[in-house]
């Protein structure tokens, strides 16, 4: 049995769930109530993480991983998984994609922090800007490759580039990005309605 500290509106934590879903793991996984903040530190989560971060996962020998990609990995690896290719160009290409959709993640969560976790008074709109512009442009990358994605999660970076499509629909949408960006749209289309997407959608 596995426990791990969860946020229900941390796409991280949906990244994990999701590759355990997909790898057949989620029902060993335990959720630990967990309130992670980037001012406020939740000590629960600091006894195992000292950054104090979702997700945070605790193996059956009581051994703490963190980051997403750091769990992710570690659970492909538990269950003999292929969300990881393991040599040559489609292990490269798998994990630029993560980076791809983890890259517009910290650019999201960062504008997002601006405005949910900075006093008014301190709130810098050219600091938000210019984490939008970020956004936007993995937004054209992703829109640039998403013809010749796989419209189920079976690769790591399809499932990072996902988590962080449904993080701007949770949290940014009046940036209408499908306007914008119709192949990647009609590929997200048919990837959210996999199975392990539906069950990770963020609520508040």
């Amino acid at each position: 049995m596995f426990k791990l500290y969860y946020s229900p509106v941390s796409p991280y934590v949906r990244k994990v769930m999701v590759a355990a879903q997909v790898l057949g793991v989620a029902d060993q996984i335990e959720t630990l109530s967990a309130a992670a903040h980037p001012v406020n530190r939740d000590e629960r989560i600091a006894s195992a993480n000292p950054l104090a971060k979702v997700p945070t996962l605790i193996d059956a020998n009581g051994l703490a991983l963190y980051d997403s990609r750091v769990i992710c990995e570690y659970l492909d690896t538990y269950a003999h998984g292929s969300l990881f290719p393991k040599e040559g160009q489609l292990r490269w290409a798998s994990l630029t994609r993560q980076a791809l959709g983890d890259g517009l993640l910290d650019a999201a969560l960062l504008a997002r922090y601006e405005a949910f976790a900075r006093p008014a008074d301190k709130q810098w709109q050219g600091w938000v800007d210019g984490q939008l512009t970020k956004v936007r442009a993995a937004l054209a990358e992703i829109e640039s490759q998403a013809a010749v994605y796989s419209t189920v999660p079976d690769d790591i970076g399809l499932i990072a580039i996902g988590c962080g499509l449904g993080y701007l629909d949770f949290r940014f949408a009046d940036l209408n990005w499908r306007t914008h960006y119709p192949v990647a749209a009609a590929w997200f289309a048919a990837f959210d309605q996999h199975p392990a997407m539906v069950d990770t959608r963020p609520v508040e």
